[in-house]
């Protein structure tokens, strides 16, 4: 099988469009369209459906994703097993629309020289973390209770606490506020299609929720996140929770809100999880980037929940 039309299949899976994987690879889209063709040929199935809003996986095509990542992945490590040092620092960013993908753009805006090689790995942090572990990944990002037992190899520091703000459209009851608190959100439709049920985002929100009284509807069919956009716009009384770092579009005709949380902020904390033995030399050139510009606000202006809170007196 050909890698390189695997990688060219992940690529164009990813950007959801042959000219978007076409720019990312350097190459042309004639090319692109060619090395799909070739792999779908050796497969005997076809991948991708084109349509207006660009190419979506056909069944076939999601059945050989998570395969087609593992080949690659099996390949990078035996590239790297033979070129140790020389290979782009991977890292997971877990989805490329939210705040850790902006942190490592803004890593890569202030070291340009550095090779990187952003992936998102589906799971949670203990699927992240057993892929720190097995070396697949340089560094992942995700909440981890302070009082977790990692592996003896990896370790874990807090780079970012990201307040949540509250997504709506021009219709609804918020829809004019600077902003609302966690206690106002009672009574209200927060949807969120599609939350985890279990992992540290679940217990994120199973604590929040908990805390100040309102509920989360899970519920619905998730067509995607535009489709959800579509939705909140349209009505007066839906409304999500996004991380100010989540990086949507939409068109001007929407009118979408995003409206922060006070008062207490809803904060959820991030981690970078690494291996403490990685000789990788990018490394800790990410570490202090992410650590020169962390902030920390005041306890009293933020809520974290109780597993994310440290020991008086103990070191962050």
């Amino acid at each position: 099988m050909d890698l390189t039309g695997v990688r060219t299949f992940v690529v164009v899976a990813e950007a959801g469009r042959f000219q978007e994987a076409a720019f990312e690879l350097s190459i042309t889209q004639q090319a692109v369209s060619k090395r799909i063709a070739a792999l779908e040929k050796y497969l005997g199935v076809r991948l991708f459906a084109r349509t207006a809003r660009g190419a979506e996986l056909t069944i076939d095509g999601r059945a050989f994703l998570p395969h087609a990542r593992e080949l690659l992945r099996v390949a990078d490590r035996a590239d790297a097993s033979v070129r140790p040092g020389r290979r782009a620092l991977r890292v997971d960013v877990v989805n490329r629309r939210v705040v850790m993908a902006t942190l490592m753009q803004d890593f890569h805006r202030a070291h340009p020289d550095i090779a990187l090689d952003i992936v998102t790995l589906e799971g949670d942090a203990d699927a992240a973390i057993a892929a720190v572990e097995a070396g697949t990944i340089d560094a992942t990002f995700h909440a981890v209770p302070v009082r977790r037992q990692l592996p003896a190899a990896v370790a874990a520091a807090r780079v970012l606490d990201e307040p949540h703000e509250l997504l709506i459209g021009s219709r609804h009851p918020f829809a004019n506020a600077h902003a609302v608190t966690p206690a106002q959100l009672a009574g209200h439709r927060i949807w969120m299609p599609g939350l985890p049920t279990h992992g540290e985002v679940a217990d994120y929100f199973a604590e929040l929720t908990a805390t100040f009284g309102f509920t989360i509807d899970r519920l619905g069919p998730v067509f995607s996140k535009e489709a959800l956009l579509e939705e909140i716009a349209d009505s007066a009384s839906l409304a999500t929770l996004v991380g100010v770092g989540t990086r949507y579009l939409w068109p001007d005709s929407y009118d979408l809100r995003r409206i922060p949380v006070r008062d207490p902020a809803l904060v959820y904390p991030l981690s970078m999880i690494w291996r403490t033995d990685n000789p990788h030399p990018a490394l800790t050139a990410l570490r202090d980037h992410l650590d020169v510009r962390r902030t920390v606000a005041p306890a009293a202006e933020i809520w974290l929940p109780t597993w994310a809170q440290r020991i008086p007196g103990a070191a962050d």
